[in-house]
C-alpha cells in the first residue's frame, strides 16, 4: 500500500453486543500499518472494555468530550484527522441521532463535524431494524453520502434470527481497504457534473419540468470528491442536498440556455464530464410576462371552451454540444464524456442510439418507470453502454445511488 499505510482510521463504537467483533477489526488494521483511533460511548465501554483498545492499537480511546482539558478540542481534532471513519455497531439510536444531526457525545459530535467518507454497520434487533423509522433513518444518511455496510441476516443475541447481525470484521476491513485505496485515484483531475432538473417558464408563476431530485448527481459528486477529484457543479433546481468541500464549487442555473452555457464554460478544463441532469428538451416558444389567467365562467361551472395550445421550441442539446467539442479537439485529448438516460422503454436500443448520436464515451442509463430506482428515490440501478464496445453493456445493480456513484466513476475513469 506504500503511503497509504499511514492512513488513519477511526472506529466509533457504539453498545450493542457486536462492540466484541471491532476488536478483531482493530487488530487486522494495525496489522495492515493503519493508524487506528477509537471513539467508544459509555454504553460500547459496557461490552468491551477501552483498554482493550488502547492495547490492540497503542493509541488512547477517546470516551467523553472533555477526556483531557488541556487536549485539542477532541471531536474537531479527530473528525480533521482521519481519513476514513467507520460507526460500528452503529444501534438504531446512533442511526437516529446521525440522521437528524443530534451530537450530544463524542461519537455524534465527531461525526457531524467529520466531512470525509462516512461507513456505518447497523447492528440492532431485526424488528428495531426493519421499523420505518429507523428506515427512514437509513435512508437519511444515505441520501447524505453515508455507506451502509449490512446489516447480516442470522440468529441474533435477543434469540431472534432475521436481519440486523453485524457484518463480520473481516467484510469491513476489506471494506475499508477498497475504499482507502481508491481514496485519492482522482487527486489532480478536474471533473464537472451536472445535476438536477431545468425549469422553462411559461409565465412568471407556471413552468415546465421533470421529477428530477438531482440525487444521483449529488451522489456523483460526493464520490468524486472522496477520490480526491475537484469537482465543479452546475446544479439546476433539486431538493438534494450539496455536499460541502473547499474542492468544490457549485454553480446554481434555472433554465436549459443557463445550464448549457455553464457546462461550455467549464469544460475546457475538465478531465471528465458528466451530465447527469435531466434536461427539460423543450421550452415554451414565448414567456408570457404575466400570468396567464383562464376564462371566466359562471359560478361553480367550467368553460369547456378555454383551451391552450402551447407552442414549444427544442432547448439545446447539452450533451451534444460537449460531444461536438470532443471530436473536434476543442476539449483536453484525455476527457472522458458521459451521458444519462432516463428511459421508459427500450432502454438497450435508445441507449446504444444515443452513445451513436452524441458523442460520448459512455452512456449511463436506467428506466425511470420503476417506482423502486432513479426518480426521487435513494436507490438506483443503471446500465452502463460504452463507446469502445458498443454492443456490449455493463449492469450496475440496484443499490443506493451513493454506491452507484462510486462504482459508476470507477468503472468511466478506471485507475490507470
Amino acid at each position: 500500500m506504500g503511503n497509504l499505510k499511514r492512513k488513519t482510521i477511526l472506529l466509533g463504537i457504539s453498545g450493542g453486543i457486536a462492540a466484541y467483533k471491532m476488536c478483531d477489526l482493530a487488530r487486522q488494521l494495525v496489522r495492515a500499518s493503519y493508524n487506528v483511533k477509537v471513539i467508544m460511548t459509555q454504553h460500547a465501554a459496557k461490552f468491551v472494555g477501552p483498554a482493550t483498545f488502547r492495547s490492540l492499537t497503542g493509541n488512547p480511546v477517546a470516551l467523553d468530550l472533555f477526556d483531557d482539558p488541556a487536549a485539542p478540542i477532541n471531536h474537531i481534532s479527530l473528525a480533521e484527522e482521519a481519513d476514513l471513519f467507520l460507526i460500528a455497531p452503529a444501534t438504531a439510536n446512533v442511526i437516529a441521532k446521525l440522521a437528524h444531526g443530534r451530537a450530544d457525545d463524542l461519537l455524534t459530535t465527531t461525526a457531524l463535524a467529520y466531512q470525509g467518507q462516512l461507513l456505518v454497520a447497523p447492528a440492532m434487533n431485526t424488528q428495531m431494524y426493519l421499523d420505518s423509522v429507523t428506515q427512514e433513518n437509513l435512508a437519511t444518511l444515505t441520501a447524505r453520502g453515508a455507506q451502509l455496510i449490512g446489516p447480516a441476516s442470522g440468529e441474533l443475541a435477543c434469540g431472534d434470527s432475521g436481519p440486523g447481525r453485524m457484518v463480520e470484521a473481516q467484510t469491513l476491513f476489506g471494506i475499508i481497504e477498497d475504499s482507502i485505496q481508491t481514496s485519492d485515484w482522482l487527486a489532480g483531475k478536474k471533473v464537472l457534473i451536472s445535476a438536477g432538473s431545468t425549469q422553462e417558464y411559461l409565465d412568471p408563476v407556471r413552468y415546465l419540468t421533470n421529477r428530477s431530485s438531482g440525487k444521483m448527481g449529488t451522489a456523483l459528486t460526493r464520490a468524486a470528491l472522496q477520490a480526491g477529484a475537484e469537482v465543479q457543479l452546475v446544479l439546476g433546481p433539486a431538493s438534494a442536498a450539496v455536499p460541502v468541500d473547499k474542492r468544490l464549487a457549485c454553480t446554481r442555473v434555472v433554465t436549459a440556455d443557463e445550464m448549457c452555457a455553464a457546462m461550455i464554460s467549464f469544460a475546457l478544463e475538465a478531465n471528465l464530464i458528466i451530465c447527469s441532469a435531466a434536461v427539460s428538451d423543450y421550452r415554451p416558444a414565448k414567456k408570457a410576462s404575466i400570468k396567464i389567467k383562464k376564462r371566466q365562467s359562471q359560478l361553480g361551472q367550467t368553460n369547456q371552451q378555454d383551451t391552450q395550445v402551447l407552442e414549444l421550441v427544442q432547448n439545446p442539446d447539452i450533451l451534444a454540444k460537449l460531444g461536438r467539442m470532443k471530436i473536434e479537439k476543442t476539449l483536453k485529448a484525455d476527457t472522458i464524456l458521459v451521458g444519462f438516460a432516463a428511459e421508459t422503454n427500450n432502454l438497450e436500443d435508445n441507449a446504444q442510439a444515443k452513445l451513436e448520436r452524441k458523442g460520448a464515451d459512455y452512456i449511463i442509463a436506467n428506466d425511470v418507470s420503476r417506482a423502486d430506482i432513479g426518480f426521487e428515490s435513494t436507490e438506483n440501478e443503471v446500465r452502463i453502454f460504452s463507446k469502445a464496445a458498443p454492443e456490449a453493456d455493463t449492469l450496475l445493480p440496484k443499490t443506493s445511488k451513493t454506491q452507484l456513484a462510486r462504482q459508476i466513476l470507477q468503472r468511466v475513469y478506471p485507475l490507470s
